[in-house]
């Protein structure tokens, strides 16, 4: 098992993991959960998938991605979007909550946003648990690299359940509400106490 945390400048080193990441995403979003995104080419991508953007990946050696994530500077801006969270706070996203936050979406240099977590539904049930594992901490490497001690992530409400299991110190920004029949919650992961 392997991590690689890609952006527009690394993408040439990496073959076809970025597309074969966008593919998985594709599987498990929209064939299997049935979310209506946008599509091209057998790959799912949206609005937010731009240079300003990092993507971790978990895949073997081989490039078969098994999970992944998408990290977004909570500055970024393209056209009228920002990141999801903010813009469905903004009231441009139809498919989540505006009311999903307690507080103005922050925006700030040390504050990134996590979306698009995923572990591919080919891993077993039993080897979830550490992929997911490597993907949190890979994120939290990446994103304390990018200088943010604080990332944003609409998850499964459940998420207090795991949270100390895998080391990160997590806090519900939002109310819990149910966004196509699942419980979701915006949480903040903070990384600031433990930088180094």
């Amino acid at each position: 098992m392997q991590t690689t945390t890609l952006s527009f400048e690394n993408l040439h080193n990496h073959g076809e993991l970025f597309a074969n990441m966008l593919r998985a995403r594709r599987e498990l979003f929209i064939e299997r959960n049935k979310w209506k995104l946008p599509e091209a080419l057998g790959m799912e991508y949206d609005q937010y998938d731009t240079p300003a953007s990092r993507w971790v990946v978990v895949h073997d050696e081989l490039g078969e991605v098994l999970a992944g994530n998408r990290l977004t500077p909570t500055t970024a801006r393209c056209g009228i979007y920002t990141y999801m969270i903010r813009d469905a706070q903004l009231g441009l996203l139809d498919t989540i909550p505006s009311n999903l936050l307690y507080a103005e979406a922050p925006v700030a240099e040390t504050v990134w946003e996590s979306s698009r977590l995923f572990v591919s539904q080919k891993v077993p049930l039993m080897q979830r648990r550490p992929i997911y594992f490597n993907l949190v901490q890979e994120l939290a490497k990446a994103a304390r690299s990018l200088g943010a001690t604080q990332c944003l992530t609409l998850l499964n409400a459940n998420w207090h359940l795991w949270n100390k299991r895998v080391g990160i110190d997590m806090t519900a920004m939002g109310p819990v509400m149910e966004i196509d029949g699942i419980n979701n919650q915006v949480v903040s992961m903070n990384f600031a106490s433990n930088l180094h």
